[in-house]
């Protein structure tokens, strides 16, 4: 952590010319089971993981009413207008109905930090005074562990901070979804935010993704001699695009076909009825998400009564789901999940929006170097390139570190 946190100071010092007034940090995710259940309104059990973004932040020292961003990942910053925030974004002019054709205003990467500017803003009544971002992170990148929510998590955590709005952490989730949806573009659910607003060490966050409820369920990973492994395909996804928004459209074409606001409406003793009524694919998407809501259920239920050690067939299950079922694996992920089962994971799953990123294991605490040598070997033996591998512990949500 001091490594990144020495960048983003490093990165600020360069773009302002003095220290920032503070450091902010927010982590990523690994979703343990729950997955395309959050838009939903369905049920997500995620946890935050020790791989952190934070965000050197200050204010301006000119009187301007800017907001400035930069980051690691490019090398230039963005600089614009804070009451013309709102005009930056595509999904924003076209439902405002102003053109959005030609390249967009900013990049991609800005577009978050922007987006909670401006989503903060409107949330609070008013900007703040102009700011300086500049943001470094751990958290990889397009692998499904949710870099966007730890940008979105440690921005909102600072110009909450600076700008005196005083909203809780999940106003703040709240307000990193909004910049989601609709400044990038991604139609994605809450859990990302949620998770790493309010993750805790040595615990997952069963949340209600209709109330927001969320509850604290001690996961025991390392107390029952265990390990969560994450295996990054190094297989990119973009939730702006394509794959993500035809399953959720699917999702709200089944829940409208059985006359309910939304999936988490619907039971597993409603399926047999749900299939004579849709088309093949529609059903397949339908029963995913009720089957991985009860999955989640049974999940916390087990995890309370008899640990750890005793989900993995749950985990495996959900893989299998959305490997048939919703579609959304891809060889890659099939590969590290076959390879961790076979040599010995008590379960493995995809994690994340899928179409690329991430899977996690549960194995054995001393048997790390032997799950992963035989995922190298798996990846080696299909032609993949090698796969980036690592252990994760349930870790603090977002926080101000200084």
């Amino acid at each position: 952590m001091s490594d990144i946190h020495d960048t983003a100071t490093e990165l600020f010092t360069e773009l302002t010319g003095r220290t920032p007034d503070g450091l902010w940090s927010a982590p990523g995710r690994v979703n343990l089971i729950g997955e395309h259940t959050d838009y939903n309104d369905g049920f997500v059990l995620p946890f935050a993981i020790p791989h952190r973004t934070v965000a050197a932040v200050g204010v301006r020292d000119d009187g301007i009413g800017r907001v400035r961003v930069a980051s690691t990942f490019a090398a230039e910053p963005v600089e614009v207008a804070l009451d013309e925030l709102g005009t930056l974004f595509p999904t924003l002019r076209q439902a405002q109905g102003t053109s959005s054709q030609g390249k967009p205003a900013v990049p991609e990467w800005a577009a978050y930090p922007l987006g909670v500017a401006w989503a903060l803003a409107e949330a609070a009544g008013a900007a703040g005074a102009g700011i300086d971002i500049a943001i470094a992170s751990d958290v990889p990148v397009g692998a499904g562990l949710s870099s966007s929510a730890a940008i979105e998590g440690a921005t909102a955590s600072a110009l909450n901070d600076l700008w005196n709005a005083g909203l809780d952490k999940t106003a703040l989730a709240r307000i990193g979804r909004k910049a989601e949806n609709e400044a990038v573009g991604a139609p994605t659910g809450i859990m990302d935010q949620m998770a790493s607003m309010l993750g805790e060490p040595d615990a997952a966050i069963f949340l209600d993704c209709r109330s927001l409820e969320a509850q604290l369920v001690p996961l025991g990973v390392a107390e029952a001699g265990l390990a969560i492994l994450v295996m990054d395909t190094r297989v990119k996804h973009a939730h702006s695009t394509g794959g993500y928004g035809e399953r959720r459209a699917a999702c709200e074409r089944g829940a409208a076909i059985m006359g309910v606001p939304s999936l988490r409406d619907v039971s597993v003793g409603d399926l047999s009825r749900a299939e004579t009524l849709m088309d093949d694919v529609t059903f397949r998407r339908v029963r995913h998400v009720v089957t991985e809501n009860q999955r989640v259920l049974d999940t916390v239920r087990v995890l309370r009564e008899q640990g750890a050690r005793a989900i993995g067939d749950l985990l495996v299950a959900s893989h299998a789901s959305m490997r048939d079922d919703f579609e959304i694996s891809v060889p890659e992920l099939d590969t590290a999940v076959e390879a961790a089962l076979s040599a010995g994971a008590l379960g493995a799953r995809m994690t994340g929006g899928g179409f690329g990123g991430a899977a996690i294991a549960l194995i054995e605490a001393d048997a790390v170097a032997t799950v992963s040598d035989a995922v190298n070997a798996a990846f080696a033996a299909s032609g993949f390139a090698a796969p980036h591998l690592f252990t994760v512990t349930p870790s603090a949500g977002a926080q101000r570190d200084a």
